[in-house]
């Protein structure tokens, strides 16, 4: 229905094109775009395996139920992930999956919501073995984000002024920093930092897992791979001032598995390179990965 001059109705614009309200496709009104009002999910795949999708979909599950979206079937949100994975006959694969409470008018609460909303899509991989041969450099940025992190939302915009100002100074990632001047996790990473110990042996430390941290699945993966190596995991919070004298620091990502960090807010971490004790984690984690799922 076109709009008529002089005519009384409710209208929407797209871009440039005025319509009636009725008009406007439902894509526009999806409570994910209103309000971010959906949860995500992104897990990988290597050399044709998709990694540790039981402990991605169990995520998604917890993340649905702590924002209270009904009607989601997980056996058809997994079936559709492998669906799409072998339709894209990438080897080495992003998988991204989202769903949304639904569309509907823009009210924070109300019963005309048609829903839920789900969408998925594949791409390749970005290469990240530079990266991980020259290790990466990162600084700090406050944590804006919701008291609620350990829930997968679509509420990133936090995240995504801390990456801009990440990239705008020469680093590859933002490292956030609580209220209480505390390291929690990276912008989209988890954040471990290799420490000496007073006994001349070293030790692994990252944030323990509490409503301000993803449950990171890389993270669990990389705590598994440590205690294979006999590497000791202190779950404690550390501050910037600390992990610039850090040993080691590294960073763990889903798209890129572990990442080595060779410079921390201006200072350079080791020597400049990556360190032998992140060398082995990645080739234990490497390990978890050869598993066909």
């Amino acid at each position: 229905m076109g709009v008529v001059k002089g005519s009384v109705m409710e209208v929407a614009i797209v871009q440039d094109r005025l319509m009636g309200l009725g008009e406007l496709d439902p894509a526009y009104q999806d409570r994910g775009l209103y309000f971010g009002d959906g949860v995500y999910e992104v897990l990988r795949s290597y050399k044709g395996r998709l990694f540790a999708l039981d402990e991605h979909m169990a995520r998604f599950a917890r993340s649905v139920e702590a924002i209270g979206i009904e009607g989601v079937d997980m056996a058809f949100v997994r079936s559709q992930v492998l669906k799409a994975f072998h339709a894209s006959g990438l080897e080495d694969a992003k998988i991204y999956f989202h769903v949304t409470r639904g569309w509907g008018p823009r009210e924070l609460f109300g019963p005309k919501i048609n829903g839920p909303n789900f969408l998925l899509t594949v791409n390749s991989l970005e290469d990240a073995s530079s990266q991980k041969e020259r290790g990466i450099k990162v600084c700090t940025y406050p944590d804006l984000r919701w008291r609620r992190c350990d829930i997968k939302s679509l509420n990133l915009l936090p995240n995504v002024m801390a990456r801009r100002d990440a990239i705008g100074k020469g680093c590859q990632e933002a490292i956030l920093v609580d209220s209480n001047g505390l390291i929690t996790e990276g912008a989209a990473s988890a954040f471990f930092a290799v420490f000496d110990s007073p006994t001349g042996q070293y030790y692994l430390q990252t944030a323990p897992l509490s409503a301000n941290i993803l449950p990171s699945v890389t993270r669990l993966y990389m705590i598994r791979a440590a205690k294979e190596l006999g590497i000791e995991v202190v779950e404690r919070q550390f501050s910037p001032d600390q992990a610039k004298y850090a040993r080691e620091l590294i960073m763990a990502v889903t798209t890129k598995d572990l990442v080595p960090v060779v410079g921390f807010d201006g200072h350079r971490i080791g020597d400049g390179a990556p360190g032998h004790v992140t060398i082995r984690l990645a080739r234990q984690f490497l390990r978890f990965t050869m598993h066909k799922t």
